[in-house]
């Protein structure tokens, strides 16, 4: 088998999904995982320290690009701007072309109870940190905590749109419409 054969994460997240998708978190194993890839348990290890990372281990890479976004607008702008400019970056984080693998991995993570608890503090987690940004913005509480909480429900929610079939816009454009609707409901 080969061990540094270049690619081995993407070809090791590739077999996950597939295996996760066609037997189950349950019934897959980490070495099932490395044997799909043609690679060594060893090398699935190297690169996660379990099988649930290889779904889960982007959220950084996704986390920052909301931060990124939120600190590249300028200071004084209102919290719902900032929290507009975190998901049009973020949304950069969902081609069109990652919209089928995505489909794939929300139907693992919604078969199975541990990956959606991961899932939803994954999505704390995101809330934690946009509010931590507002804050360093001098956005006062609760504001911060309201408009960082309201960033991520639009996420979600976007998030479910794009995925249903038949959905063609983009990540962005989805995200901004829902960012109008808060505004419209608001009012």
């Amino acid at each position: 088998m080969a061990r540094w054969e270049s690619g081995a994460r993407e070809r090791l997240q590739r077999a996950a999904l597939d295996l996760f998708d066609a037997q189950g978190f349950d019934h897959t194993t980490a070495a099932d995982i490395a044997a799909a890839a043609g690679l060594t348990e060893r090398t699935f290890f190297r690169y996660f320290g379990d099988k649930r990372e290889a779904l889960f281990s982007g959220h950084g890479v996704f986390e920052q690009m909301f931060v990124d976004g939120a600190v590249a607008v300028p200071p004084g702008r209102p919290p719902l701007e900032v929290i507009g400019a975190a998901l049009q970056a973020a949304s950069t984080f969902f081609p069109d072309e990652r919209r089928d693998y995505s489909r794939r991995r929300d139907r693992v993570i919604a078969a199975d109870a541990g990956l959606r608890e991961r899932e939803l503090l994954k999505m704390a987690n995101l809330a934690r940190l946009l509010g931590e940004t507002l804050r360093d913005r001098d956005v006062p509480e609760p504001g911060a905590t309201l408009a960082a909480e309201l960033g991520v429900t639009v996420f979600r929610v976007g998030f479910a749109q794009w995925l249903a079939e038949g959905e063609d816009r983009s990540m962005g454009e989805i995200l901004a419409g829902l960012l109008r609707e808060t505004s419209r409901l608001a009012a």
